[in-house]
């Protein structure tokens, strides 16, 4: 049986009578703890086992103290933490920079040798630089190197930058690459005109060039090609029974975007050349908004050819090919003969009783088919014993200028060498001697020996009096700006045809 535990006082008293080291030794001997011999049988492993309980004993007061103060556990445990965020956080915002710098390293180089965005809408094809060979080679361009913008850029010799710079899309923008301007129709009101600044200017010249020009176009197109004219374009029809004049109504403001870059797809080079180049050629319509003295240019339509543009003809000529083609086709199926010059088209028979009616249909469907629209009001036929008239030339016997053409530019030359020149206007020109020189060399150039006298006539009165100011210098005078709107678009409405509706617009006399 065993002893009763002892009181707290007994404990005390027995503490005192003793020490409290031997107290403990009697204490574990009595509970058996201890062996009654003087010393432990090993010790060596008595001195380990001593060190390691201590060792024990000293870990749990320890974390016996840490968990007494919990408050301060926390606050050491939430330093830690935090220690370690901080840690984490330096290291990802190093890593983050070190990327954001590789990033934008790699970017300037992409910058520096291609064009990856040029804009809303239009950038999606700029990084596919596969070309067609048998495409490239069928339509004059076999070897073209332009796969890449920067391939365009260096055949151009001008700079990658200089190239995004021309032909970035915005749609406002405080930079324009076009100078605007109106000039008077002979049908009445103004026609828009899209000059293109000297930079621009050169960059579509050098396509005209090394692109454009070098793609066959049909036959039957005479206007805007070496060596073809209104004389050429009218020169199949002389002497026919019957003649019918059809026009387009909005040639070039038709022909959008799309469709230019198609065109340049379809002659073999790569989606990015593609659609740099008909950024360059297209352009959309514009409102110059003023706003705190600051100009703005808002488009207010989608990218479609402007007319002033080098590009822009040829470009109407590459997308007529199948127009003409099929237009071709019908007017030798039907008896006639079909030209073209720009928008103006032809078709004349040697035939009285040729069936016009039906040729017309036939146009009106092909050239609706083809994404141009006939002009309502200027259609015209022309029978034998009117005047026959094509591109502004008589074609009934021969081709000449209109008698009555000729008998007032007789009059008023004939005007100028009795009084002078003051008060006497020829044309839409307020600029006389320039214009009756003009006319004069056009005559000569449609009928050489009839044109020489006029021209004569006209070099002794310019000797006499002056050619006047240069024309150039003066073209802001007499040109029609386009109006910009200081808060709000323009609303001006355009002025009401005159009673020469049906004279086209090349005709400026």
């Amino acid at each position: 049986m065993t002893d009763p535990p002892r009181t707290r006082q007994e404990l005390y008293d027995l503490i005192r009578e003793t020490s409290r080291e031997e107290f403990i030794l009697e204490e574990m001997i009595r509970l058996g703890f201890w062996s009654e011999s003087t010393a432990p049988e090993n010790p060596a492993n008595e001195i380990r086992r001593q060190a390691e309980l201590q060792r024990e004993l000293q870990s749990l007061l320890t974390e016996n103290r840490r968990l007494v103060d919990l408050d301060k556990a926390k606050k050491a445990l939430r330093r830690e933490r935090m220690a370690e965020s901080r840690r984490r956080q330096k290291e990802t915002k190093e890593r983050r920079e070190a990327e954001r710098q590789a990033r934008a390293a790699a970017w300037q180089a992409e910058q520096e040798r291609s064009l990856a965005y040029l804009g809303e809408g239009v950038s999606a094809g700029l990084m596919r630089y596969e070309v067609d060979d048998r495409r490239l080679a069928r339509n004059g361009l076999a070897g073209n190197p332009l796969a890449t913008p920067l391939a365009l850029a260096q055949a151009m010799q001008i700079s990658l930058g200089e190239l995004r710079f021309l032909a970035f899309s915005r749609r406002t923008s405080q930079t324009t690459h076009y100078q605007r301007f109106q000039i008077p129709k002979k049908t009445g009101g103004l026609r828009s005109i899209s000059a293109p600044m000297p930079r621009l200017k050169r960059a579509q010249e050098w396509i005209l060039r090394n692109v454009l020009e070098n793609v066959p176009m049909h036959p039957a197109a005479h206007g805007f090609r070496t060596g073809r004219s209104i004389i050429t374009n009218a020169q199949p029809h002389v002497g026919a029974a019957i003649v019918a004049n059809v026009d387009l109504q909005d040639f070039f403001p038709s022909v959008g975007y799309p469709r230019i870059k198609g065109l340049f797809r379809t002659l073999g080079l790569s989606e990015a050349t593609s659609t740099v180049l008909a950024l360059l050629c297209s352009e959309p319509e514009i409102d110059e908004v003023v706003l705190d003295g600051q100009t703005y240019y808002t488009a207010r339509s989608e990218r479609r050819l402007p007319q002033g543009a080098p590009t822009s003809p040829a470009i109407t000529n590459l997308l007529c090919r199948g127009l003409d083609a099929r237009l071709q086709s019908n007017a030798e199926k039907l008896g006639f003969v079909y030209t073209r010059y720009a928008d103006d088209i032809t078709f004349s028979s040697q035939n009285a009783q040729a069936d016009v009616g039906r040729a017309l249909r036939r146009i009106r469907h092909v050239v609706a088919s083809e994404g141009f629209t006939v002009h309502p009001d200027k259609t015209r036929i022309l029978r034998r014993g009117s005047r026959q008239e094509v591109t502004g030339l008589t074609v009934n016997d021969r081709l000449g200028v209109s008698r009555e053409l000729l008998r007032r530019f007789r009059a008023v030359v004939h005007s100028v060498e009795k009084t002078g020149p003051a008060g006497k206007r020829w044309g839409e020109s307020p600029h006389l001697m320039s214009s009756l020189a003009g006319f004069a060399n056009f005559i000569a150039m449609v009928d050489p020996e009839k044109g020489k006298p006029w021209q004569a006539r006209v070099a002794a009165l310019i000797e006499q009096h002056g050619r006047g100011p240069d024309l150039r210098s003066q073209r802001k005078r007499w040109v029609s700006p386009v109006p910009a709107a200081a808060a709000a678009p323009s609303t001006e409405t355009a002025s009401k045809p005159s009673e020469s509706s049906n004279r086209p617009w090349w005709k400026i006399w």
